[in-house]
């Protein structure tokens, strides 16, 4: 059960493991991007070229969906990021349980957006988790764990791809020693859990009253998805890529104000420190560098971002 872009290593080993994938269930296919056309998830892509076959329910908690997994008699159900709550109905159906490949080191980041929130919290590290899933959100026993470093220059696609090929491979070593009975459940440390909800597209509107250390890690949780942006003139700048810089702000013209510009980019104030914009994307318009976009939009030191 898979459907984001997080779950196509983790189908990839079982496809090209010694385990027999029965079927595929993703989410049923969607209108996505501007033209809002009709796509179907990476998943399903991969399971059609595989020749597996593939299931869409609009919800798995249907009747008949569950008498079709049952039908199958799977001996596990593997799930990564798929998207929907699994019912008490179907985690009781497989011999070894229900093997949820997870982005964070739980019970740290128990939610839907784990990645983002490590990024937006500037955390040193962070890793996967395979956990056998319970009724409630990513509550369940641990199975393995492994550690990532979150490397200075990551961002949210960088890092979940590190984390998918990792999850991949803890998979494979979960069902294996799952199958041998060399594996012990743990439960998780509720004192120590964090929840992570869905990213939506105001929480990556940069607020400069925050830290320059704050915004540009969550600039960096938000890239490329949904994407960071600030207002200029009462429109969405898009902002890619920025760092912290040492200036302090030019007090008292107050957060969001141009220090200046320069040939690396345009400096801005926040609360506490500045952060160099150096690459940037109007609305309606390509990813540019942030020195053009100053000289096109006539963005001078005073300027405000909003």
């Amino acid at each position: 059960m898979g459907t984001g872009v997080f779950a196509v290593p983790s189908l990839n080993a079982l496809i090209g493991s010694r385990h027999d994938v029965l079927a595929i269930v993703t989410q049923p296919d969607r209108p996505a991007g501007r033209g809002r056309e009709v796509r179907m998830s990476a998943i399903k892509s991969m399971g059609l070229i595989a020749g597996l076959p593939i299931l869409q329910p609009e919800k798995v908690r249907d009747e008949g969906f569950v008498w079709e997994v049952e039908s199958l008699a799977p001996d596990v159900i593997v799930v990564a990021s798929f998207g929907q709550i699994i019912p008490k109905s179907i985690l009781g159906i497989p011999k070894y349980g229900n093997v949820n490949v997870h982005g964070s080191l739980l019970p740290k980041y128990r939610g839907a957006a784990p990645v983002h929130y490590a990024l937006f919290d500037g955390k040193p590290f962070t890793g996967v988790t395979t956990m056998l899933m319970s009724p409630g959100l990513d509550t369940g026993p641990i199975l393995l764990r492994q550690e990532e470093p979150i490397l200075p220059g990551d961002n949210q696609a960088s890092l979940e791809e590190r984390l998918a090929e990792i999850g991949a491979g803890l998979l494979l070593e979960t069902l294996d020693r799952l199958e041998a009975g060399t594996i012990t459940p743990e439960a998780q440390d509720e004192a120590r859990a964090t929840y992570s909800p869905s990213i939506k597209r105001e929480d990556c509107r940069i607020n400069w009253e925050d830290s320059a250390n704050s915004i540009v890690n969550r600039v960096r949780g938000c890239t490329p998805r949904p994407g960071a942006y600030t207002m200029w003139q009462g429109t969405p700048l898009k902002i890619w890529v920025c760092r912290e810089e040492t200036e302090s702000p030019l007090l008292p013209e107050g957060p969001g104000t141009v220090h200046s510009v320069t040939s690396e980019g345009i400096l801005v104030d926040a609360a506490q420190g500045t952060v160099l914009l150096t690459e940037v994307q109007p609305e309606n318009r390509k990813r540019m560098s942030a020195t053009d976009f100053a000289r096109g939009y006539h963005i001078v030191s005073g300027s405000l971002f909003t």
